[in-house]
């Protein structure tokens, strides 16, 4: 209880203390950017030091009541140590406060002592760096030999700053990196997945999502190191999304779960159906946009991905019925196969999300077919798991729900009867 009181008042007196620090820095040096990674406070000058030190002592009054409860000696004692100075906070109690702060905070705190330095970089496993506007590029050179423990690691950008070098420092350092998300990150070149490729084997989440200019080498390059991927997002890797790289993937990535593959133009059949030979745990694929695949690559995940619970064909206009019938045949085989082992579970299995929108060659029967055997799918209203926008042909289509619930109004009788 006492150390939860205790983070508490610390975290109030971080915020304060490293907004006073940044207004002092910013008033000695006015070229120098917010967002840049701050030096070690140590040793930068007598001032800065007393700054934080008066800082210090004011939250010792304002939260202890001048050193008069649970204080010794002008100090904080816990646990029979007396906290004096900032550098005498346990690391335990640190890092609990580190965990309670923005990740623009925790980067100031890592700047205070070399101390802190050390416990932070240490201790911290996750961090987004998406609040950085203007100079995340160089941040990351500056934190990524520091943050080695890191784990998960968010770089996503509103306008392109991260460039190669960056990507081959974190790939040097991070290596225990499972989580990256780079999405459009437009300056990036292949040089970025080599890196990634030699040096965070252990990635299982990776977005990639804009990053236009890598090429299907690149990526087939990564897939063939970096083989614990289970969640990978290509969206608008026009480049690098071609039939090669997915059939790197299927064969170097038998753990992949999910796959954005949105608006990717060149892939085709060949890339999906080795997909589906390569990757049977496959829950989650979108492939919206993608205008070259046919039947033939939704009959391939029908047969080989039982586990297949959404998928996106938006605007997939050479999607035909044979691709419904497929999916409900194996539906049908797949609980007959399934159903001593699930006992009763079968209607968990199965799609639950399809976007089927501007699919317009297909054909009321073979979609209500669908619709029956998969009961997750709804066309109802609130859920909609079911997306046939643009498809004016099935408006007759409905779920067992939607069905039941114009029943049920129909049985009442008229109010003037």
């Amino acid at each position: 209880m006492v150390l939860v009181v205790f983070s508490l008042y610390f975290v109030v007196l971080l915020k304060f203390c490293f907004f006073y620090l940044l207004i002092f820095q910013l008033s000695m040096t006015e070229t120098r950017k917010k967002e840049t990674f701050p030096r070690e406070m140590a040793g930068e000058g007598k001032a800065r030091s007393e700054d934080l030190n008066l800082c210090f002592e004011k939250l010792m009054m304002l939260a202890f009541g001048g050193g008069k409860s649970g204080s010794s000696e002008g100090g904080v004692k816990m646990e029979g140590a007396v906290i004096t100075e900032w550098k005498d906070i346990p690391v335990e109690l640190l890092l609990r406060i580190v965990s309670l702060v923005d990740d623009r905070t925790v980067i100031m705190a890592s700047g205070v002592c070399s101390g802190w330095r050390d416990a932070i970089c240490m201790g911290l496993t996750h961090l987004c760096l998406s609040w950085c506007k203007n100079n995340m590029n160089n941040l990351v050179l500056s934190l990524a030999p520091k943050f080695t423990k890191l784990q998960t690691l968010v770089l996503r950008q509103d306008k392109p700053q991260l460039e190669d070098h960056a990507v081959e420092t974190i790939a040097s350092y991070c290596h225990d990196l499972q989580d990256l998300d780079l999405s459009k990150s437009f300056k990036l070149s292949d040089l970025s997945l080599y890196a990634l490729a030699h040096g965070c084997p252990n990635l299982t989440k990776l977005n990639i999502s804009g990053c236009t200019a890598f090429s299907d080498a690149g990526l087939e390059f990564l897939t063939e190191f970096c083989r614990k991927l289970k969640i990978l997002n290509l969206c608008g890797c026009v480049k690098g999304a071609t039939d090669r790289a997915l059939q790197g993937i299927g064969r170097n990535c038998s753990q992949l779960q999910s796959l954005n593959l949105g608006w990717c133009e060149n892939v085709g059949d060949v890339g999906v159906m080795s997909l589906a030979f390569g990757c049977p745990d496959l829950r989650t694929l979108d492939l919206c946009g993608c205008v070259c695949i046919t039947d033939d690559s939704v009959i391939a995940l029908a047969n080989r991905c039982p586990h297949l619970r959404s998928l996106g064909l938006y605007y997939c206009r050479n999607i035909t019925d044979r691709a419904m019938y497929s999916l409900v045949h194996n539906r049908v085989k797949n609980k007959l196969s399934m159903w001593e082992s699930m006992k009763g579970r079968c209607d968990e299995e199965g799609l639950r999300s399809l976007n089927i929108s501007q699919c317009t060659a297909l054909t009321p029967p073979a979609v209500q077919a669908l619709c029956d055997s998969f009961p997750a799918l709804h066309t109802c209203s609130g859920r909609h798991s079911l997306v046939m926008s643009g498809c004016l042909n099935l408006t007759s289509v409905h779920c067992v729900c939607a069905v039941q619930a114009h029943r049920s109004a129909s049985s009442f009788p008229h109010p003037a009867h």
